[in-house]
């Protein structure tokens, strides 16, 4: 090909070039990107199995009293949260074990022998503190473990019967120390609430674990206060009870908890020795790396 006739195809192709780009800005044309394509077909409506002969292990670390060295003041009302929690989950089949006031050593044994456990029979694990806590710790009796720590040995390298399998942790404390204010005026107030004190849990949390098929609830959002009455205790483990016995076996479990941050956020403080309290909100969060839905619906 000579180079006139070789100019003149470059021309050619250059004008037709053009005129793709012009048509393509002055008309909705449909094209293909680099073909790239999953092999792996995804199913929204997928969910966790849940046929496994037991529903799992749920571990509850209650912590009302504390060593007096420590200087936290004793968390009055978690009782009733603790109670509450083992009716709701062992209606959904959950096997619970509550564990009072342990010491730093027995909590951490108890952690270590769930850790070490053979969870292949079971559809998911559960492990919930009521305590108070200190930045990346939760406070036991006498002292203080780190959170990341006890989520890592639940993680699919070291807990492999697990593996695939939903990790609930549920964290009942204060992650800051800012009240959450009201964005309209709160007029009504339960006259009840009176006698019903509304106090605080010290403390902070900011990590996160790693891994598939963890979900991590929490009392409040970062930064905030978390709020637990005297004697119906905490507004979070309230709530989360009231509608896990609703809707604890029919609803998809991250519907539920945004359920329970509707009802939470809903409450404010009535009654408080702070003053500086009275009519500060509260909402609840959650942090999910679930890959599926995840249902506790009833066992057959």
């Amino acid at each position: 090909m000579s180079k006139t006739t070789e100019d003149s195809h470059e021309g050619s192709s250059a004008k037709c070039r053009t005129e793709t780009d012009r048509a393509a800005c002055t008309e909705n044309l449909t094209e293909t990107d680099a073909f790239i394509r999953s092999s792996l077909a995804l199913d929204v409506a997928e969910e966790y199995k849940m046929t496994n002969k037991r529903r799992g292990l749920a571990i509850i670390f209650n912590q009302e009293r504390f060593f007096w060295r420590l200087g936290l003041n004793d968390r009055h009302g978690t009782n009733a949260d603790c109670y509450n929690l083992e009716i709701r989950l062992a209606a959904l089949g959950f096997e619970v074990k509550s564990c009072h006031s342990y010491k730093q050593e027995e909590v951490k044994k108890v952690i270590d022998d769930a850790a070490a456990a053979n969870h292949s029979d079971a559809d998911c694990f559960m492990l919930i503190f009521l305590s108070h806590g200190e930045n990346e710790h939760v406070y036991t009796h006498n002292g203080k473990i780190d959170i990341q720590e006890i989520m890592s040995l639940f993680k699919g390298d070291k807990c492999k019967s697990l593996v695939g399998k939903p990790k609930i942790f549920i964290i009942q404390a204060c992650r800051g120390d800012k009240h959450d204010d009201p964005v309209t005026p709160c007029d009504d107030v339960d006259s009840e609430i009176k006698t019903n004190e509304v106090v605080v849990d010290a403390s902070a949390f900011y990590t996160l674990p790693a891994g598939a098929d963890f979900i991590m609830c929490y009392s409040v959002a970062q930064g905030y206060y978390s709020h637990r009455e005297t004697i119906n205790g905490s507004w979070y483990i309230q709530d989360l009870c009231e509608l896990i016995k609703q809707y604890g076996d029919s609803l998809e479990f991250t519907e539920l908890l945004t359920l329970v941050n509707r009802k939470v956020s809903m409450r404010s403080v009535g009654s408080s020795s702070d003053r500086n309290a009275i009519g500060k909100k509260q909402v609840p969060c959650f942090a999910s790396m679930l890959t599926k839905k995840l249902y506790f619906r009833p066992k057959k």
